[in-house]
């Protein structure tokens, strides 16, 4: 009787088909099959054995289960920002967003006087615009503008420069000197303050203005405040005070002073708070003249050198 094949182990080959055919997965008792040649018990052992190949494979690729991939996977989540709660598969090791300084946070709670200056900037600017009826030719009073343009020249710091020194210089008489003098040096005073006040100020004219005023300095681009208003105001209480005039020279005055103020608002020169000011302004500079009012007392050298002239 010849002797079974065998294989390089030595096993006849029947025994080693029969042990490979029972741990293959083909077998009848195998899982993937759970086929009936393993009989029920075998069927149902291998059907729990997929299930939980099966489970284990969607572990596996869950994105919390590994940490690295967690890590990987953080920052291209769209919850995940600077300041959020961290993953829960996030390492211990992440720090905390830094506060941010005390200077760079939103103020949620303004004071009552930041609401009020607001509004009344706002309101300020709605009614200058509003009130800007000639600022442009095709403005709705457009036509009146030639008018409003002759009121500015007369409330320019240049025209009453010039006509009080030629005043002076063709006076004949200390009174009128006097006079003229402190006038002179009123006109020279409201020109430095609200050079100087508009330079520290710094706030720009209203956007419908045209800049074809009547010659103009480095300072006239900014608005506050309105130099012809400050003027006006200065030059009517020096004349009414100075000055004897008839009651309605006197009254033709102070409207004068009036119109070359809110002519500034309608050629769209300035804003209705830069003329306000501008009056309150001009109003003070001639209390500080009158305070410092130069006579041929305290400024006796100044009058002997008017006097040799």
């Amino acid at each position: 009787m010849p002797s079974p094949l065998r294989n390089a182990d030595a096993r006849p080959l029947a025994a080693a088909a029969s042990s490979s055919s029972s741990s293959s997965p083909g077998s009848p008792g195998s899982p993937a099959r759970g086929g009936g040649g393993g009989g029920g018990g075998g069927g149902g052992g291998g059907g729990g054995g997929g299930r939980f190949e099966f489970q284990s494979l969607l572990g596996s690729r869950a994105p919390g289960a590994d940490p690295a991939c967690a890590r990987l996977r953080a920052p291209e989540s769209p919850v995940h920002r600077r300041g959020s709660f961290p993953l829960a598969g996030a390492g211990p090791s992440q720090a905390p967003a830094a506060a941010l300084p005390e200077e760079g946070r939103m103020d949620l709670n303004p004071s009552f006087l930041g609401i009020a200056l607001r509004s009344l900037l706002a309101i300020d600017l709605w009614l200058s615009k509003k009130l800007g009826v000639c600022a442009g030719e095709r403005s709705s009073w457009g036509s009146a503008r030639p008018l409003m343009k002759l009121l500015e020249i007369s409330g320019h710091g240049i025209p009453w420069l010039l006509g009080t020194l030629y005043c002076l210089l063709r006076s004949d008489s200390w009174a009128g000197r006097e006079v003229l003098t402190n006038l002179l040096f009123a006109l020279l005073l409201d020109l430095l303050l609200v050079a100087l006040i508009k330079g520290l100020v710094r706030r720009r004219r209203p956007a419908h203005n045209q800049m074809d005023m009547f010659v103009t300095l480095s300072v006239d681009k900014y608005s506050f405040p309105s130099g012809h208003a400050t003027r006006a105001a200065l030059v009517s209480r020096f004349i009414l005070n100075h000055l004897v005039l008839a009651i309605p020279l006197r009254v033709l005055v102070v409207l004068w002073a009036f119109i070359v103020g809110f002519s500034r608002v309608m050629l769209g020169r300035h804003n209705v708070t830069d003329v306000a000011f501008g009056f309150f302004l001009g109003y003070a500079q001639y209390s500080i003249v009158d305070y410092c009012w130069l006579s041929p007392h305290n400024a006796r050298v100044l009058f002997l050198l008017w006097n040799q002239q």
